[in-house]
């Protein structure tokens, strides 16, 4: 397999940033997450960057052409000839039809998309329970990583507070627009025989051993 292109798809919360940083460390991909790109791009001033901006100035929705554009500006490049790991694109299905077309023109095509699925139900178990220190940003988790005094931070004493992000009506807003808009990717890839599913409410090691087996086991296939 000349090219290792994936995607990682799921919900928030489900562990993608932590399973990206192995599988670039792994595999030594380079990772692009939509956010960071789009930004860099502005920043850069480039073509597209100046166009995304414009959007971005108004307060609208960057077009999932310019997004894609952006994108493929990146997976064009040298850095990402031997495949790359995007993280947060594509978020719908019109947008992984543009991806799609887009490598198509460059003899390209995606390896895998690898879901991490969690249901509703852990996500917000997960995020719910994170708390931050007023004085200097500190987090912990009520459950996992909790204080050693119940609400006070134990590097500067300062209160421990929820983020507004981190309630649970918020999680679950951002739970239903992911339904909404990104579950419908699920499908789209399986249809294509890309899809890769793994149990993201696993411990972290284990998630990642399982997605170095399949990656493993895609490879030996390709030789065959």
């Amino acid at each position: 397999m000349s090219e290792l292109n994936l995607i990682l798809v799921g919900p928030p919360g489900a562990g993608k940033g932590t399973q990206a940083e192995r599988l670039v460390e792994d595999f030594d991909l380079p990772y692009y997450a939509t956010g960071d790109i789009l930004r860099s791009a502005v920043k850069e001033g480039t073509d597209l960057g100046k166009k995304a901006k414009e959007y971005m100035d108004r307060g609208d929705l960057v077009p999932d052409d310019v997004i894609c554009g952006v994108i493929m500006e990146r997976i064009d490049s040298d850095e990402a000839r031997d495949g790359f790991l995007l993280d947060g694109f594509p978020r719908t299905v019109g947008q992984a039809d543009v991806l799609e077309r887009a490598m198509n023109k460059l003899g390209r095509r995606l390896t895998a998309a690898l879901l991490l699925d969690v249901s509703d139900e852990e996500v917000i178990r997960r995020l719910s329970g994170r708390r931050m220190c007023v004085k200097n940003g500190h987090l912990y988790h009520v459950e996992f990583d909790p204080p050693k005094r119940e609400g006070v931070c134990d590097q500067d004493g300062s209160r421990l507070i929820q983020r507004d992000d981190d309630k649970p009506e918020t999680i679950q807003r951002r739970l239903d627009v992911y339904h909404e808009q990104t579950q419908p990717l699920v499908d789209y890839y399986d249809e294509r025989g890309v899809l890769r599913r793994f149990d993201g409410s696993r411990p972290p090691g284990e998630v990642h051993d399982h997605i170095r087996a399949s990656l493993a086991t895609l490879r030996l296939e390709d030789e065959l």
